[in-house]
């Protein structure tokens, strides 16, 4: 198991539209997203909105397989796939259906009792 620390960027005038994909995707769609979650051995998920003055952030936390995560969801051609890729595309202009440019997020301090 490893874990995904990211940031993703709130286009102007969609910290609402955040609030309501979580709310979607863990309440109408919560079956879907589990499922997706479940082929990635994705143990725990969350998200959280940072206000900035550089704008509104999206904090994403994950504890599971990474790679095969971020490769499934690129992949998937489910509805609920398409749905969720393009919501994030939406919302942040970020599209999970390409590999990212740079490197993922490198974990620099994990502590655990």
């Amino acid at each position: 198991m490893a874990v995904f620390n990211g940031l993703f960027p709130v286009l102007p005038g969609k910290e609402d539209a955040v609030k309501a994909f979580a709310a979607e995707t863990v309440g109408d769609r919560r079956a879907d997203f589990d499922a997706l979650q479940a082929r990635s051995s994705i143990t725990r998920e969350s998200w959280a909105v940072q206000e900035t003055p550089m704008g509104s952030f999206v904090l994403v936390w994950f504890d599971g397989d990474v790679e095969k995560a971020f490769a499934d969801l690129a992949s998937d051609d489910s509805e609920f796939a398409r749905w969720f890729r393009g919501r994030v595309l939406d919302i942040t202009g970020v599209d999970l259906g390409t590999p990212p440019d740079g490197p993922m997020p490198e974990v620099v301090l994990e502590w655990r009792p």
